[in-house]
C-alpha cells in the first residue's frame, strides 16, 4: 500500500468516526439530551473529535503492521467519545441504546449510499476516473469494519452499551467484570481476533456492491 493511499484511508477514516461520534449526539439531543450539544460536538469539524491515538496512530500502525494480512491490510479507529447524559432520555428503558447504535447505524448508512452508487454506476464512474472506484471502495469497506468493530458488545464499544441495556438485572456481575476488564480484551479482541471478521466485511462487501 502506498503513502499516499494510507493518508487517503485515515482521511476516510476520520471523516467515518466524526459522522459516527456526531450521530451519537444528535440521537441523544432527540431523546433529550442536550449534553452533547453544549459541548459544541454536534458538529462535522473533526478537530474536536479527533482522538491523537484512536484515529491517528492506530490505523496508521495497523495499515503498515497488515500488509501480509490474510484478508488484506486493514484498519479501524475510533473518536473521542460524545458525552451523553442518559438521565436526560425521555426513553429509559431504550434511550441509550438507541444512541449506542446511532454510531454503527451511520457508518452503515455511509456504506450503503457509496456501496448503491458502486453497484449501479461503476461503469461511468470508472470511465470518469478508474482511481475513484478505488476510493469509493475503501469507503465501503472501512465504514463496513467500523459498523462490525464497533457492534462487538466488549465495553467501551458501542454493542456493550446495547447489550447492558437488555441483559437483566441477573448479570450486572458480568457488566461489572466487562467493565472493568473491556479494555484488555478489546485489545486482544483487535489485534488477535478482529481479523478472522475480514472474511464478513468482504462477504457483505460483494453482497453490497455486486462484485
Amino acid at each position: 500500500m502506498e503513502f499516499t493511499d494510507i493518508v487517503y484511508l485515515i482521511l476516510v477514516l476520520v471523516f467515518s468516526v466524526v459522522l459516527h461520534e456526531v450521530s451519537h449526539g444528535w440521537v441523544a439531543h432527540s431523546q433529550g439530551d442536550p449534553t452533547a450539544k453544549q459541548a459544541g460536538r454536534l458538529t462535522l469539524n473533526p478537530i474536536p473529535h479527533i482522538d491523537p491515538i484512536g484515529s491517528l496512530l492506530v490505523p496508521f500502525f495497523l495499515l503498515l503492521t497488515t500488509q501480509t494480512a490474510p484478508g488484506g491490510p486493514y484498519a479501524f479507529g475510533w473518536a473521542k467519545p460524545v458525552p451523553v447524559n442518559p438521565n436526560n432520555f425521555r426513553d429509559q428503558k431504550f434511550g441509550s441504546a438507541k444512541v449506542s447504535f446511532a454510531g454503527p447505524a451511520a457508518n452503515l448508512a455511509i456504506a450503503l449510499v457509496f456501496g448503491l452508487l458502486l453497484r449501479f454506476f461503476s461503469g461511468p464512474i470508472a470511465a470518469l476516473s478508474p482511481e475513484l472506484i478505488g476510493m469509493l471502495v475503501i469507503i465501503v469497506q472501512l465504514n463496513l469494519i467500523l459498523a462490525i468493530f464497533n457492534l462487538i458488545p466488549i465495553p467501551p464499544l458501542d454493542g456493550s452499551h446495547i447489550l447492558f441495556d437488555f441483559l437483566p438485572a441477573s448479570f450486572d456481575g458480568l457488566k461489572r467484570f466487562l467493565m472493568q476488564y473491556g479494555f484488555f480484551a478489546l485489545i486482544f479482541f483487535a489485534f488477535f481476533i478482529f481479523p478472522m471478521f475480514i472474511p464478513v466485511v468482504h462477504w457483505l462487501f460483494r453482497f453490497l456492491v455486486g462484485f
